[in-house]
This record gives C-alpha cells, sequence and structure tokens, in this order.
C-alpha cells in the first residue's frame, strides 16, 4: 500500500479531527446508479466490505476515498450516433440538425449507461496531524485537489492549500544539480528534466545518467533549468521532485523496507498497518527536509 505519488497540501495543525471517523460515515461510497457516470465517496482503507472509517496511527491518519466509473467509449457512442443519422437520412432524405443529433445521442446514453461496465478507483491520503500536512497518492493536481474536497464536504470546514515555496522551485533544482549542497540525507538520483526559460524552448530529459557530468554542465551553461529531479532519501526512499512542488514515482527501498521483516506475519491487516507506520514516518521525515530546504509556506 505504499503511495507511488505525494501531492501535498498544508492545513493548520490547531484542527481538531476527533470526529473524522463519524464524518467520514456519512459520505460512504455507494453504488454507480443505472444512469450515473461516476460516484464517489469514502471508503475502509482496508477493505471495501467493512464499515467506512480512517486509520490513525498517534499523528498519522489514512484515509481512502472510493470511486466507480461507467466504462464508456466516446468511439463507441458516435458509431452508433452515426449509424442512427445514416438510419433517418436514408428514410428522411435530409441530414437531422444539431438539436436532433444532441437528443438522439442522450437517448443513445440513456440506453447503454446501465449495460456499461463499471471500473473501480481508489485514492489514498496521509494525514499528518503533527506538521500539519495532507499528502495524496496522486500525480495529477485536480485528482488530489478531489479528495481534498471530499474532505472538506464532510468536515464542513478543511483549510487545506498546496504547498507554495517562498524560492522558485527551478532555482533550488537547477542549483542542486549544478553542485549548491543537498539538504542532509538527500542525493542525487540519475533522472532529470531539462528546459529552456522561454516558452516552446528545447526540453532535454536524462534517465540512468550521472547527472554530475561535463554534459549536465553545458546544459546548464546554456541556460536550461531543471524541472524534474530524481532525488534519495539516505537509503530508504528514492523520487523525482518537480518545480510543481509534487513528488513523482516514489519508491520504497531496501534500507526502509528491510525494517518490516520483523513485523511482518501472515496477518495481512498487520502487514497494512505495519507498512503505514513506516510510510508516514518516511513522509513526514521527507515533508520536513522539503519544508526548509524550499522555504514552504506556513499556513495559520
Amino acid at each position: 500500500m505504499f503511495f507511488r505519488n505525494l501531492t501535498l497540501f498544508r492545513f493548520p495543525t490547531s484542527l481538531d479531527f476527533s470526529e473524522l471517523d463519524a464524518q467520514v460515515a456519512t459520505a460512504p461510497l455507494k453504488p454507480v446508479g443505472p444512469l450515473e457516470m461516476n460516484s464517489r465517496g469514502f471508503i475502509n482503507p482496508f477493505s471495501r466490505s467493512e464499515d467506512v472509517a480512517t486509520h490513525r496511527v498517534e499523528d498519522a491518519i489514512w484515509v481512502s476515498v472510493g470511486g466507480e466509473d461507467k466504462i464508456l467509449p466516446g468511439a463507441v457512442v458516435n458509431d452508433l450516433l452515426t449509424r442512427k443519422l445514416d438510419e433517418i437520412e436514408a428514410k428522411e432524405g435530409r441530414r437531422p440538425g444539431g438539436k436532433t443529433r444532441k437528443r438522439l445521442k442522450d437517448d443513445l446514453l440513456h440506453e447503454l449507461l446501465p449495460r456499461a461496465f463499471v471500473k473501480p478507483s481508489r485514492i489514498d491520503a496521509l494525514l499528518d496531524l503533527k506538521c500539519g500536512f495532507i499528502a495524496v497518492d496522486a500525480s495529477s493536481r485536480k485528482s488530489a485537489e478531489n479528495v481534498v474536497s471530499e474532505l472538506r464536504g464532510v468536515m464542513g470546514s478543511f483549510p487545506a492549500m498546496p504547498i507554495n515555496a517562498e524560492v522558485a522551485p527551478r532555482s533550488i533544482l537547477t542549483g542542486w544539480i549544478a553542485g549548491e549542497p543537498l539538504p542532509e540525507g538527500i542525493s542525487l538520483g540519475e533522472e532529470c528534466e531539462m528546459k529552456d526559460p522561454i516558452d516552446g524552448g528545447a526540453v532535454v530529459k536524462c534517465q540512468h545518467q550521472e547527472l554530475r557530468c561535463e554534459e549536465i554542465d553545458k546544459h546548464l551553461e546554456a541556460g536550461k533549468q531543471v524541472t524534474k529531479l530524481a532525488l534519495i532519501l539516505d537509503d530508504h526512499i528514492s523520487f523525482v521532485l518537480g518545480d510543481d512542488l509534487i513528488v513523482r514515482k516514489l519508491k520504497f527501498l531496501e534500507g526502509a523496507v528491510d525494517e518490516l521483516e520483523n513485523s511482518q506475519g501472515d496477518d495481512l491487516r498487520a502487514e497494512l498497518d505495519a507498512r503505514f507506520v513506516l510510510m508516514s514516518a518516511e513522509v513526514r521525515r521527507l515533508f520536513v527536509i522539503l519544508e526548509g530546504a524550499l522555504k514552504l509556506s506556513k499556513v495559520e
């Protein structure tokens, strides 16, 4: 259950989450209706079959938002619509106008929706009450904001804001790859993306490459700026940090996973719980490092 991405938001540490279990229970995921395209709601982090709740360990809360989406490809609808239009044209000798086409398409959707396949989904989030942040396992800010919106809906008020750096992230990332001191515990990985600062400028992507080298230096001398940079926190986690402040390709390494060996057993729930404890600790440590390095703004 390790997260693969981190889209981060800050909230005041003074917020009260003591009623969160009861609050999420008021908005459970419901089966998508016959004429609905999708449905969203909270689910139990361990199993959809269990009562809706969160999972809390000390100052860390695990919350999950589930979804059901109808699979109805636009190409299928458009193909059936074209056939209908062809039939009408052959029968009446004219092509139906815009209003008729819209009505026919709506009729087709109502006919197809009840028979469409349903695709389940889930997005997990970690609430850190001590440091005042929520980390959503999503690489899309829109998807992450939807999770925050779901929480805001059940809590009534949830003043969470996307993290914001007081220093331009590109300048920090570019400095690190150029040889400026990295935060304690952080080292360079083997992946980066660099762009010319002008719109439509050149983009250079490097993978599986030593980043402190003459080739990279030449791109920096040409004025390119780093927009994505692979980093490693001790021997515990690797990730790619973007200038949008989203952490992608998050991976827990042997240095962290080895700590689970003594806690794993035959109980899947216990194993998931142990993974959550480990993950929440590592994500908090990473957040604190990024907070200092990027001078993240606080939320009062």
